[in-house]
């Protein structure tokens, strides 16, 4: 399954009320980092069973990026209960994600 796009109109129902831990990758197409992590974020879309992956473009959402001062992009922030619980900027391992899932 591939990574969940959101947008402000999903956001609500697709990460806030999700009751599994959700991973938002804030990104942009034109970001070299964003596409070195995109394989990552695709693999533990299709391995991760016990949270949500979902993708952010910060171009096409501004708000969203705006709502979780992403100041740099890849930003990847884990929401738990609707809370953040985890953010980091850059590119990380996927065990580095998958730590900060706690899955």
């Amino acid at each position: 399954m591939a990574a969940l796009h959101i947008t402000k109109e999903n956001f609500d129902s697709e990460v806030l009320n999700s009751d599994k831990p959700v991973l938002v990758d804030f990104w942009a197409a034109w970001c070299g980092p964003c596409q070195m992590l995109l394989p990552t974020i695709e693999e533990l879309a299709d391995e991760v069973k016990d949270a949500k992956i979902c993708k952010v473009n910060v171009d096409e959402q501004p708000e969203l990026a705006a709502q979780f001062n992403v100041m740099t992009i890849p930003t990847l922030v884990v929401i738990k209960d609707g809370n953040v619980i985890s953010r980091s900027s850059g590119v990380a391992s996927k065990q580095e994600i998958l730590d900060r899932l706690n899955v």
